[in-house]
């Protein structure tokens, strides 16, 4: 049996697809969580507002969106594998939605700080 290439590059998309997917999946309790405080715990959520102002924090937002931008893009790839035919240029694509997702982080990132 042959064995898949690791070192290709739509493998290391949809390794980075389905990672950003899990950290994403860890994330999302804590999120709704600290909306939660809003409604329960007003003080608490005023606590962390003034955290979340630290640059390390801004940091961590800034991989926050790039990993959603990196899962979205991952998810149109599959789409687009599913449901338009092959061709070789998709190894293009997958290195475009990087760097758009890479973009959009950036921009987000610069609004921030």
């Amino acid at each position: 049996m042959k064995q898949p290439p690791r070192s290709h590059p739509l493998w290391l998309a949809f390794l980075l697809h389905r990672l950003s997917g899990l950290a994403l999946a860890l994330f999302l309790p804590v999120h709704l969580w600290l909306l939660s405080q809003a409604v329960t715990s007003p003080a608490t959520l005023n606590g962390f507002l003034a955290f979340a102002e630290h640059p390390l924090v801004k940091l961590a937002e800034f991989g926050l969106v790039f990993l959603l931008a990196v899962h979205m893009g991952g998810g149109l790839r599959l789409l687009a594998l599913e449901f338009l035919p092959w061709s070789d240029r998709h190894k293009t694509y997958a290195a475009a939605a990087i760097g758009a997702a890479l973009f959009l982080s950036g921009t987000f990132f610069l609004r921030a700080i």
